[in-house]
């Protein structure tokens, strides 16, 4: 480690005791303490000895969050954008990022229930119980996917009691969605059903300027959820979830960006409107057995997910461009059909919370069919549907991946003493991969598997007032790119991360400081570029990869109802090698950001006897973003500010809310010509200015 890096270190430990040594009891009138399962049992946010964020039922209304970008710009050292087809997202999380065609790094879970596929990511956000965020590598308990973390998000479970909701709100680009819910208790036996769904349409507020039309409008967005509990006996209880989404939105509108600066921010100029369209169907049972030593849950999981895009390959027209594509003198389209269907099940035994030694046993399994065909085709009308036509086809690739994933795990928490705790992680992961190619039947095999061991040592100062030091893994499987590709494998990734961190409360709870440093070192970083000449999406390694930072947050409550939060996340990435590009070695990794603030405040008084008003107002800073391998296209950091205003009863609420109300120009993604085939950089424009009203109606 070197001397910046130790001294890093050593200034987060010295601020860990300066919080220790002002630590306070809690008390009335102080910052709520979540209480969070994401470590698989039940905890309160303040006492689990890792960098984490949650987000309440009552949080995710004043915070106006509705989809997964609204929360995850909120967290320090996480950042998330959206590009190419309507489901596609890129999370990064310390300097570990999203790509397309491959794991995520952060494992996503929906009521117990892993979503093991990158387009499970976007999702709308209705009816939400809780949203829990854990920074760092969770192999231990999550294995394959949660290099960078854990995101767990619960739904709002039916009560014992009639209930529901009813919402909608109408903003910028004549953006309309409605969502609601209604829960209900169904006999004497404590059986209960929950309903909730969304409905979303948006006429978009990026212009194609060639074609006069919006690029990122959605036709619909519908969602139906269905959650039905029951006690089957003293000791056993059944959780029974499904849901079914359904969409078309548009997708493909890369922009031209002749300059080749990152920072010239262009309008979609394509010749053909891209499309994308598909649905999602899963379904889960949760079953707990109370045992009375330990508690046994059984999770099972099924997911049908389908994504069809069709879109410009050349980015522009032929006025702007009329030697089209590559200078040959024709203007091209592309288009892909994803297909998955996903088979999961899980057992555990978790031992009781009171206990001086906590243990916690499991076993995973996941089965995936993935189909993926992929077609370029000369575009002489500028009408999707010609990728239907053979004649026009120059490009036809179909492949065919199976999948079979296994896990066992344990992990135990053990008290020495009253205020020192050893906890220990030990998982195994395997997957089996087979990929054949549907147009010569060739076959190709492999299997990837790995160990991740995570060991905690926490103390506990006052019951307010803990610091940890942490060694944990994580694990992201290799796998196979298409069929014919200059890089037909690509390897797992897996990293090594050290940490130390603290967690205080001080003045009986109105004052939060909470901070941590980390050094990770991550073998075969796995990154992404696209070729154009064969309509490609590659995946590739960087041999090694060095990353540190430092986060910090601190929460503040200045007076009843005026809450102040603060927020750093700082990304120190270095290349220390890399043989497909020696000359990358001493750059930072793809798609990282130096460092990023958050900070913001919400405002609630009294207006009348029954209503009161809401203000709030949240500011992201992002640093300098490092697009690709050479670092040669950096984005300038970006500020974004979201405004909200509302009045409230027990009832009816009433919002004014704007995003990115500075109007902010970037990039949600940019790929420069040296990493897509292409003669030319292309970058995809995030939203601009959006302002909505929102009126909600509870019973």
């Amino acid at each position: 480690m070197s001397m910046g890096k130790k001294s890093l270190v050593c200034t987060v430990a010295m601020l860990a005791g300066i919080g220790v040594a002002h630590a306070q009891e809690a008390g009335d009138g102080g910052i709520e303490d979540i209480v969070v399962t994401a470590q698989r049992r039940a905890e309160t946010l303040q006492s689990v000895p890792l960098q984490a964020s949650a987000f309440s039922a009552q949080t995710i209304q004043d915070a106006g969050i509705s989809e997964t970008a609204d929360f995850i710009e909120l967290i320090p050292n996480v950042s998330f954008d959206q590009s190419f087809t309507y489901l596609n997202s890129f999370v990064v999380v310390r300097g570990v990022s999203q790509i397309n065609n491959a794991d995520s790094p952060v494992s996503v879970i929906v009521d117990g229930v892993p979503q093991n596929n990158q387009k499970q990511l976007r999702m709308n956000l209705f009816d939400i119980e809780q949203i829990e965020v854990l920074r760092g590598p969770q192999g231990g308990l999550y294995g394959r996917n949660a290099i960078g973390g854990a995101i767990s998000i619960v739904t709002r479970a039916p009560g014992d009691e009639l209930e529901g909701s009813i919402g909608g709100s109408w903003g910028t680009g004549n953006a309309f969605d409605v969502s609601g819910s209604l829960s209900t208790p169904l006999g004497a036996n404590g059986a209960a059903l929950r309903l909730a769904g969304s409905w979303r349409e948006d006429g978009g507020r990026i212009d194609n300027v060639f074609l006069g039309d919006e690029v990122d409008a959605v036709d619909h967005d519908g969602e139906i959820r269905a959650r039905f509990t029951t006690p089957l006996s003293a000791s056993v209880n059944l959780d029974l979830r499904a849901a079914y989404r359904d969409f078309e939105a548009g997708g493909v509108y890369d922009s031209v960006v002749l300059s080749g600066d990152a920072n010239d921010f262009q309008s979609p100029r394509e010749s053909m409107l891209g499309v994308t369209y598909g649905d999602i169907f899963d379904a889960s049972a949760k079953l707990d057995w109370d045992l009375g030593f330990a508690t046994l849950t059984s999770i099972t999981g099924y997911t049908e997910l389908s994504e069809t895009y069709r879109g410009d390959l050349d980015f522009s027209n032929p006025v702007d461009d009329p030697d089209g594509f590559l200078g040959l003198g024709i203007q091209l389209g592309q288009g892909q059909e994803l297909g998955v269907r996903m088979t999961s099940q899980e057992v555990r035994l978790v031992s009781p919370d009171e206990n001086r030694f906590r243990w916690i046993l499991g076993a995973f399994y996941l089965h995936t069919e993935r189909d993926l065909r992929t077609r370029g085709f000369v575009d002489l009308t500028g009408d999707v549907n010609q990728i239907d036509n053979p004649l026009l086809t120059i490009i036809d690739n179909r492949e065919s991946n199976d999948n079979n994933a296994y896990a066992v795990y344990g992990q135990f928490d053990f008290d020495l003493t009253d205020r020192l705790t050893l906890s220990g992680a030990l998982r195994y992961d395997e997957d089996q991969r087979e990929q054949t190619n549907l147009v010569t039947s060739a076959v190709r095999e492999r299997t990837f598997d790995s160990v991740q061991p995570k060991a905690t040592l926490t103390y506990r100062f006052t019951p307010e007032a803990l610091a940890y030091a942490t060694y944990s893994t994580g694990f992201r499987s290799g796998g196979f790119n298409g069929p014919g590709v200059s890089i037909p494998l690509f390897l797992p990734e897996e990293l090594t991360n050290y940490e130390i961190g603290f967690k205080t409360s001080w003045f009986n709870r109105r004052l939060i400081v909470n901070g941590a440093a980390f050094f990770a070192e991550d073998e075969n970083f796995q990154y992404f570029f696209v070729d154009a000449l064969s309509a490609s999406q590659i995946i590739g390694n960087i041999d090694e990869v060095e990353i540190s930072g430092v986060e910090l947050e601190v929460q503040a409550r200045l007076a009843e109802g005026f809450n102040l939060y603060a927020a750093l996340g700082t990304t120190d990435s270095e290349i220390q090698a890399n043989s497909i590009d020696p000359t990358s070695v001493g750059n930072r990794a793809p798609k990282t950001t130096e460092w990023s603030f958050n900070a913001g405040f919400q405002y609630e008084w009294d207006l009348t006897s029954n209503w009161r008003a809401l203000a709030r107002l949240d500011w992201e800073h992002q640093g300098d973003k490092y697009w690709q391998l050479d670092n040669a296209d950096v984005q300038e950091p970006v500020d974004l500010v979201n405004l909200r205003f509302g009045v409230q009863n027990g009832d009816w609420s009433v919002f004014l809310s704007g995003r990115n109300v500075l109007d902010q120009d970037y990039y949600a993604d940019f790929n420069p010509r040296e990493y897509s085939g292409l003669d030319i950089d292309i970058g995809s424009l995030a939203q601009p200015q959006v302002w909505s009203i929102e009126v909600r109606r509870t019973f």
